[in-house]
């Protein structure tokens, strides 16, 4: 069996085995998992509205998971994207209800380039202490993810104008006005007024986009050269510092990209966060489901959002609780990272066992 086929039947085991230990669970609780499973489908794919919900889930998930593909290339791990996306969010957002005048044609860009700066600001910071310090990007993100939670519950109660705030209150923002929208009537009437907008046409364009630069330019070929062996680069005379830093501006960028798509196409608006946005922490789950490709990441995008639209479903139909579809997302990462046990570990106990070399 070639490499190729290997590396294919992982994620698509996993999955496989994160279906089976749901329906397992659905069978002790006492649920039919045919049942809930069709409920599944039919909640993701039933009609026009739920393909279009289905599909708007996948832009953000698309946006953060190649956020985190483009770090774990350059050997990083990089946990921020629920700040990075949280801060391309509120900045843009901020701007937006600021200017509500702007012609539509000069908002769009404009929201999205903000976005992106303010996410990549966020990726810069643990980049730069990793080059410079050594610092490990893993604290620095999951503090930062902290920082930028706090700060814009700051924001929104300190910072925002009130004529921008609902009601007077200061926990969430006034609607969007459709200059920043990112919705389309053309896009609502095809799918039965559904919340699917022009973000999954801005999600692919980064995903061949990112595809181009992994594959055919120098920039690509630093960042996995940097991930695979920096003492070997920097002897090439590839910056090991450089490409680190540039690969979380880059990773930073997407996921503040991820926070647009997600503020303007689903939300419209600004909600004070208690938490971490999901879309990080799912975009992660993606990426390494589609083994960091943006080939494989489309269609573990497709996959989660499946299961994020379908879920709904289930529970209104069978009673079945969401909290299952979230064992077999949770299952299914759990068997992705076997891979990597399977990968590291069996290799070393096999040569140990060759040489007759005790444990």
């Amino acid at each position: 069996m070639n490499s190729t086929i290997k590396k294919m039947l992982v994620p698509v085991i996993a999955v496989v085995a994160g279906f089976l230990l749901g329906a397992i669970v659905m069978l002790i609780f006492g649920y039919n998992p045919i049942w809930g499973y069709e409920d599944l489908f039919i909640g993701a794919f039933g009609n026009a509205r739920a393909v279009g919900e289905t599909i708007q889930t996948m832009g953000p998930l698309i946006l953060e998971a190649l956020a985190f593909a483009v770090a774990m290339k350059a050997g990083l791990f990089n946990i921020g994207m629920s700040g990075q996306a949280l801060a391309g969010w509120i900045f843009s957002m901020w701007f937006a209800l600021s200017n509500p005048d702007i012609p539509r044609l000069i908002m769009i860009p404009l929201v999205v380039i903000i976005g992106m700066l303010f996410g990549a600001i966020m990726g810069a910071i643990p980049g730069i202490l990793r080059a410079i310090l050594g610092t490990s990007e893993v604290i620095t993100t999951i503090m930062l993810n902290y920082v930028i939670l706090f700060f814009s519950t700051y924001m929104i109660h300190d910072m925002f104008s009130h004529k921008i705030l609902m009601n007077n209150t200061t926990d969430q923002t006034n609607p969007v006005g459709a200059n920043a929208s990112f919705r389309a009537d053309w896009l609502s009437n095809l799918t039965n007024q559904s919340t699917l907008n022009i973000g999954i046409f801005i999600a692919l364009i980064a995903l061949v986009v990112m595809a181009i630069i992994f594959s055919k330019t120098t920039l690509g070929f630093e960042i996995k050269s940097v991930g695979l062996n920096p003492y070997a680069s920097e002897y090439a005379g590839i910056s090991a510092k450089r490409t680190i830093v540039m690969s979380m501006v880059v990773a930073g960028a997407l996921a503040g990209l991820g926070g647009v798509v997600y503020g303007f196409g689903y939300m419209q608006n600004f909600v004070t966060q208690s938490a971490s946005l999901d879309i990080g922490f799912n975009g992660m789950a993606v990426a390494l489901l589609g083994e960091n490709s943006p080939v494989g990441i489309l269609f573990a995008s497709l996959l989660f959002s499946l299961l994020q639209t379908g879920a709904g479903n289930m529970s209104n139909v069978d009673n079945i609780p969401p909290q299952i579809v979230q064992v077999v997302t949770a299952a299914i990462i759990f068997f992705i990272a076997i891979k990597f046990v399977i990968e590291k570990v069996l290799p070393t106990v096999k040569e140990k066992k060759a040489k007759g070399e005790k444990f």
